[in-house]
């Protein structure tokens, strides 16, 4: 699909600085975007560089009554990405307690095709909490980029900044925009 709007979402992980990556992605593509931070994620990203380059404000709490602007943009494909340990389990079950969290729930319900990037090490990737949320998330028909036949894997403990390098921006928006999208509908 050419053109559309591309929510991302970006979790508190070392690869969110590279976020403008998968902006500069879309934008090729004649993609809109628009960036959501978990409160966290705040603390890993330029916001000033990002809304310059997508025209929107980065959003990381609920808008205030008086605010006129949406609280959910229109979206026609959804990344969130980096995705932390901790937000991936969120997801998967449901908990709504940011305005990231609430943004993601609410496009997954509305069918969205989603992809997910996970950035985790392989000690939090092997926990049984998170195999289950991955299922989970797959099940609901979420795209989840991980393991040998999407080329990317948990890496070892403590090597995150090295792996940093590699993550697949360009492989998560050309996912999450194909037209054999994650969940089987049409975008």
């Amino acid at each position: 699909m050419t053109g559309g709007q591309l929510q991302i979402v970006v979790c508190a992980a070392g690869p969110a600085a590279d976020v403008t990556q998968l902006i500069s992605a879309a934008h090729k593509h004649s993609w809109t975007t628009a960036v959501t931070a978990t409160p966290n994620g705040m603390d890993f990203i330029n916001a000033p560089a990002i809304e310059e380059l997508t025209g929107a404000p980065v959003r990381s709490s609920y808008r205030q009554a008086r605010d006129d602007r949406r609280s959910l943009p229109a979206a026609d494909a959804l990344v969130i990405a980096p995705a932390s340990y901790n937000s991936i389990n969120k997801i998967a079950l449901g908990l709504a307690d940011n305005y990231a969290m609430t943004s993601v729930a609410e496009l997954i319900g509305r069918q969205i095709p989603t992809v997910i990037v996970p950035f985790v090490n392989a000690a939090l990737a092997a926990r049984s909490p998170f195999r289950r949320a991955v299922a989970s998330l797959r099940d609901e028909g979420v795209r989840i980029l991980l393991g040998p036949e999407d080329g990317w894997e948990p890496h070892p403990p403590g090597s995150g900044n090295e792996q940093q390098r590699a993550f697949p921006w360009t492989l998560a928006f050309d996912t999450a925009t194909s037209s054999e999208n994650p969940a089987g509908y049409l975008a």
